[in-house]
């Protein structure tokens, strides 16, 4: 194909408008969609970690099977243990866990900071270096030393009788903990001060955070977002890992491993399980709760939970632009049929098969490669909007751009659309009958020829078509039903925040600056109630602890994994939770010495089927190395607190006074109207109780549950996108076609009216043509349907793939499609003047 060729072409579709505009506007929305989609799933699922060697590096899990307790982080002794026992397999293994601390900023005001503690090695581990300063070492991990041991009997022991006691030894000063910055925090807060370095940073009290050094820009801890680890913390601390066996089962460390040289995965696993099964002979917690160490692919690991509805959303872009190229190798087609003639003559005249197709493949090469063009401006346009609707949840989200990789997939997707509605008719070309077509007299003639391939093609569109709205059927089903799940709480007209800081002090101090806030939140103009909690309901943090009945004593493995919270009385007035039996907790309740819990109805019917379980008693072990009884007097509704999809496991309530005070931070004050009108008055309040506290991630609690709707939203959003686009694509192709098939009849229609045929009658006959076109289409669709929406069950809520009703529903909006599709020309054929029909043949 030559630059000739082009320069024809370009000529040739210039004199068509209609024909080249509805071509590339056409491919341009199938290369936009599919491009946008893809510029997601290079960020997400293709682009590698920003580590070195990342396929090398692996996560480490917990996962106590017999109480389905998976997925946990690590306590520092088993850490140790697996880090130790599998270096022949696994070169290193580093631990991180977060929180949030509170510092005072450069003019002394409280200041919220993300606070990453990993081990010494950390970043040697994942291969990233520092910018500014040292990394930390192998000194910087050591364990604070521990308090001077009591004085024994003999020399240096208890004094003789009568004698004066010995002074106690002073405790060893403690250790100062090294810490290293990120680049952004380093700007923010000290303007880039290299003078930083070997410096303490003001903590506001004793602790020591000596700066060793300053990460390089951009840098961000990429783990699943289950695991609620920051991905930028601000500051890294070297955590002093103390080996204590008897907090063992104090779980938070998060390992990441790099794989020896020459190790595979299967291998690590097996070494990970020799450790592993020494850990459940040496400690009967793990033996009974069936301990296993999982290991995962740290790229696998970070995706998994958004793999599935990626890719799902990439096949409906495919789908799209098989749709786009159907459409356009359709009217190829008929424009082929038109220059039928044409080509014949060429062919008479000594045409060879490749001078008849360089044509019309170089008509498809400029249509592609403007459709490409088109795509990308769409697909910029396209990345934009889905960054803004993109569920927080999904990992690596600021990555997704245009980059060269995704304008090589544009390319290619161009290209391959070229090929799809370009050849088909270029094939045909060279199966012409040069002397059948110059011996046909009629002008519609042409038209005939290749009919059914022109509808075969309208029949996978229908097909596709049909799939993406079913997808979308079940998507719409999937949210409506979100909609209608009880969340166990009444999010409306609830402010949520946070509070960090304060002053803190012993027990009793604290609790009478807990009961000030919520007695003077409680008295603001506008507000109802007011409690905290700590987990929040949909707000992360939830872990998990034992629980058991009297069975558990004799039986370890009867003990199972339960979520908890320690709440305020007036909690559960104030989210508006049912009460089933019992009563809630009071203020006489909020002390340590109190030992009873509100559970909600899972837990009671699981420990205590058919009867009631207010008076009796279960196991706990959250304050106590060893479980200790409570006694239940309350059930409540279930909550739902991880998302609303999800029902969670049962759930146990203590008050904060159980846990010693101040542990509730998560606050939320129920308002009679907008919550968010009273954040200013609430924060005057607290900053008038105490000026140290910091009031963080201000929000509507209707703000939590939309998050915990967004990715069911975000898929639904672009799979009607998708699926609208197509009907509309659809729509043009069946009315293109129809309208040829009118344009080819006219002959024949004009006889029937002639004969005294009505003009409903010939409405008739075209739009039952068109159902008839459709419903081949149709068919293939429900069989596709039924095996490829199999595929997107796991992101479906309350309904089957395949639903009945959503098929039959979407059947019903293909029908009115088709019947709006064939309405006009079929009223064109119903309008025409039979004597003018024939004397036009």
């Amino acid at each position: 194909m030559s630059l000739r060729d082009l320069r024809f072409a370009l000529r040739t579709l210039v004199r068509s408008p209609v024909f080249s505009i509805t071509a590339v506007v056409t491919i341009a929305v199938g290369i936009g969609a599919i491009t946008a989609i893809f510029s997601v799933a290079n960020a997400v699922l293709l682009r590698p970690l920003p580590y070195a060697d990342p396929d090398r590096l692996v996560l480490l899990y917990s996962d106590l099977r017999a109480r389905n307790n998976l997925g946990m982080p690590f306590s520092n002794e088993n850490f140790v243990d697996l880090r130790d026992g599998t270096t022949g397999s696994i070169a290193d293994l580093a631990g991180v866990q977060t929180f949030r601390q509170v510092l005072p900023n450069g003019d002394g005001n409280p200041e919220q900071v993300r606070v990453g503690a990993v081990t010494a090695n950390f970043f040697e581990v994942l291969g990233v270096g520092v910018a500014v300063g040292r990394d930390f070492e192998a000194a910087d991990g050591i364990p604070q030393p521990p308090p001077p041991a009591p004085a024994g009997p003999g020399p240096g022991g208890p004094p003789a009788p009568g004698a004066a006691p010995a002074q106690a030894a002073p405790p060893p000063p403690p250790l100062p903990t090294m810490a290293i910055l990120s680049h952004e925090y380093w700007q923010r807060r000290f303007g880039g001060d290299r003078s930083i370095l070997g410096q303490a940073i003001p903590t506001g009290g004793p602790q020591r955070l000596i700066v060793v050094g300053v990460l390089a820009p951009g840098f961000e801890i990429l783990l699943p977002p289950a695991d609620n680890v920051e991905p930028r913390p601000d500051i890294f601390i070297a955590n002093r890992l103390t080996y204590n066996n008897a907090a063992r089962n104090n779980y938070g460390l998060h390992p990441i491993g790099r794989l020896a040289a020459g190790a595979t995965h299967g291998r690590a696993q097996d070494d990970l399980e020799k450790v592993a099964a020494e850990i459940r002979r040496n400690f009967t917690v793990y033996g009974t709760a069936n301990y296993y160490v999982r290991l995962e692919p740290m790229h696998r690991a970070l995706v998994s939970e958004v793999r599935p509805a990626i890719l799902a959303l990439l096949g409906a872009g495919a789908f799209l632009l098989l749709i786009a190229c159907a459409n356009v190798a359709n009217l190829v087609l008929v424009r082929a049929s038109l220059r039928e003639t044409e080509l014949a003559v060429r062919a008479a005249l000594g045409g060879g098969s490749w001078q008849l197709v360089r044509p019309m493949l170089a008509e498809s090469v400029l249509i592609a490669a403007a459709g490409t063009i088109g795509g990308l401006l769409l697909a910029y346009a396209g990345v934009q909007s889905l960054l803004a609707v993109a569920p927080a949840r999904l990992p690596r989200l600021e990555g997704v751009r245009i980059d060269p990789y995704v304008l090589a997939f544009a390319a290619a997707s161009g290209l391959a659309a070229a090929l799809i509605f370009g050849l088909t008719p270029a094939v045909r070309a060279l199966r012409l009958n040069v002397m059948k077509i110059l011996r046909g007299s009629s002008r519609t003639e042409g038209l005939g020829r290749g009919s059914l391939l022109r509808q075969g093609v309208v029949a996978v569109e229908v097909a596709l078509c049909f799939v993406l709205l079913v997808g979308s059927g079940l998507m719409v089903r999937s949210f409506l039903a979100l909609q209608r799940i009880d969340p166990g709480f009444d999010a409306n007209n609830v402010l949520t925040f946070q509070l960090l800081g304060g002053r803190g002090g012993p027990p009793d101090q604290r609790a009478a600056t807990m009961r000030q806030l919520q007695t003077t939140l409680a008295a603001l103009p506008g507000v109802e109630a007011t409690t905290a909690s700590f987990p929040f309901p949909l707000a992360g943090d939830f872990s998990t602890i034992r629980w058991g009945t009297a069975e558990a004593l004799a039986d370890n493995s009867k003990f199972q994994a339960v979520d908890w919270q320690r709440v305020h009385p007036g909690y559960f007035e104030t989210m508006r939770t049912p009460l089933i039996e019992g009563r809630t907790f009071t203020e006489a309740d909020n002390q340590s010495r109190q030992s009873v819990v509100v559970v909600d109805e899972m837990l009671a019917a699981k420990a205590f089927p058919n009867q009631s379980a207010v008076g009796q008693r279960i196991l706990i072990r959250i304050r106590t190395p060893e479980p200790e009884w409570v006694e239940i007097i309350g059930v409540v509704r279930h909550q739902r607190v991880t998302t609303l999809a999800d029902p969670g496991r049962e759930q146990v309530y203590f008050t904060d006074g159980f846990l010693n005070f101040g542990g509730a931070r998560k606050w939320a004050v129920r308002t009679s109207g907008d919550p968010s009108a009273i954040a200013g008055s609430v924060r005057a309040a607290i900053a008038g109780i105490d000026p140290q506290f910091l009031m963080t991630d201000v929000q509507p609690m209707s703000a939590l549950v939309e998050k915990s709707q967004s990715s069911t939203r975000f898929q639904l959003l672009l799979v009607g996108v998708f699926a609208s686009v197509a009907a509309l694509l659809v729509a043009v192709g069946l009315y293109g076609v129809l309208s040829t098939i009118v344009r080819q009849r006219t002959a024949e229609i004009g006889v029937r009216m002639a004969l005294g045929a009505a003009p409903s009658g010939i409405l008739a006959l075209v739009i039952t043509q068109g159902m008839r076109l459709s419903a081949v289409g149709l068919a293939a669709g429900v069989v596709a349907a039924i095996g490829l929406t199999r595929l997107i069950r796991s992101l479906l809520i309350g309904v089957d793939a395949t639903d009945p009703l959503t098929y039959a529903a979407m059947a019903g909006v293909f029908v009115i499609i088709v019947a709006g599709s064939a309405w006009l020309p079929a009223r064109r054929a119903a309008a025409l003047d039979p004597t003018v029909a024939l004397r036009g043949e």
